[in-house]
């Protein structure tokens, strides 16, 4: 789908995908691969005067997300938060209530106690909940009703 207002009406279609440094890009590959079926798009590693930049594309369906361990300074910054730099991730699922069965059974630990009803979202609500990546992100399974 194409924007009709904006600057860039008629140019800008949907997300390309979400940038997201990391303090471990090999952790946050195997993580969202193995847990979540994301697949590797792309690799590489950049030099920069401070070191490599190491860089991973993943995917799932539409979605696409640029996982990026920076050098340096940079790096240090990025260990220092505790919720990195995306409040969350948020992944459309079929059906909540499987998905935390599914989630929990895997290993991983949902954030609430339950999948979360918030009626005024949408025409009918969602149900959504969250766990955290490798890197502190938090990844919220969200099904609109």
């Amino acid at each position: 789908m194409k924007a009709e207002k904006g600057i860039l009406q008629g140019n800008l279609g949907d997300v390309q995908h979400l940038g997201i440094p990391v303090q471990d890009v090999a952790a946050a590959k195997a993580w969202y691969v193995n847990n979540l079926g994301f697949e590797i798009a792309h690799e590489t590693s950049i030099p920069t005067a401070e070191g490599n930049v190491e860089i991973a594309f993943l995917s799932l369906g539409a979605l696409t997300m640029e996982f990026y361990q920076p050098a340096g300074q940079e790096a240090k910054e990025i260990a220092s938060r505790q919720d990195g730099h995306i409040d969350h991730i948020a992944l459309h699922v079929a059906d909540v209530e499987q998905a935390y069965k599914d989630v929990k059974a895997a290993g991983l630990t949902p954030l609430e106690d339950a999948p979360v009803f918030l009626n005024t979202l949408y025409e009918r609500g969602v149900k959504y909940f969250n766990v955290r990546g490798p890197n502190g992100e938090k990844v919220e399974f969200n099904q609109i009703l």
